[in-house]
């Protein structure tokens, strides 16, 4: 098995590609949903973000309040930080979790869906292929706008805290342009998944993981058979 990444910018349309894939039966690990797991109520992160942002940041009935906490991250640097030192390292955990569950399947490779992939950098090293979903960057202040009913300025700070497009694109293997309409995106999905189901790479690990099993095996025998001499 191998893993494809889908990222891009903030409203430039992820979950519009991922649901084709997720339509044609790959399986597709979204960092998003993981995010908010992990902040759910008595979670460890929801602790230690009660404890590093305050009550300010939560609803009465203790969930988060992520309208609240996205006002306070966006603007100062040094509480995005915080708040990134505090999930990413549990999101990547149980996205590594669910890989190896999705190896032990049989699957031919997986769907990471990640805003952050080049940001963190922490995934990129077990990516295979890197696809970034692009669009104009008017197209994305309007749908924020729409979508979350963001002022043009709360669009524009939300859009320049991230890495910008031009650069996640010049270092993806694939780039899809969903600036026009779901079927032009979905055609351009398609015509990669076409390209990566052709790839034998999921052959190719399996061939390192039985090698790496065999050695492993090979020194256990080695080290018990040393015992009992």
């Amino acid at each position: 098995m191998f893993i494809v990444g889908v990222t891009g910018g903030i409203a430039s349309g992820k979950s519009t590609v991922s649901a084709v894939f997720k339509e044609h039966n790959i399986p597709v690990i979204d960092a998003d949903v993981i995010a908010r797991l992990i902040v759910e109520p008595g979670q460890k992160a929801w602790k230690e973000i009660r404890k590093e942002f305050g009550e300010v940041v939560f609803k009465e009935d203790g969930q988060l309040d992520r309208e609240a906490l996205g006002k306070a991250i966006f603007s100062d640097k040094s509480k995005r930080v915080a708040l990134n030192r505090i999930t990413h390292p549990k999101i990547q955990r149980m996205m590594f979790w669910s890989v190896v569950k999705c190896f032990f399947e049989g699957h031919q490779f997986v769907v990471l869906d990640i805003p952050l992939l080049f940001e963190t950098g922490a995934m990129l090293p077990y990516v295979h292929k890197i696809i970034t979903v692009s669009c104009s960057q008017d197209t994305q202040i309007q749908r924020l706008m729409e979508r979350n009913k963001y002022s043009e300025e709360e669009a524009k700070q939300r859009i320049k805290a991230q890495m910008s497009l031009e650069e996640k694109c010049s270092k993806s293997h694939f780039v899809i342009d969903n600036s026009a309409t779901r079927g032009e995106t979905r055609k351009q999905v398609e015509e990669i998944l076409k390209y990566v189901r052709s790839s034998k790479q999921h052959v190719r690990v399996k061939i390192y993981f039985l090698l790496a099993a065999l050695v492993a095996v090979t020194l256990l025998t080695l080290i018990f058979y040393m015992m009992l001499r």
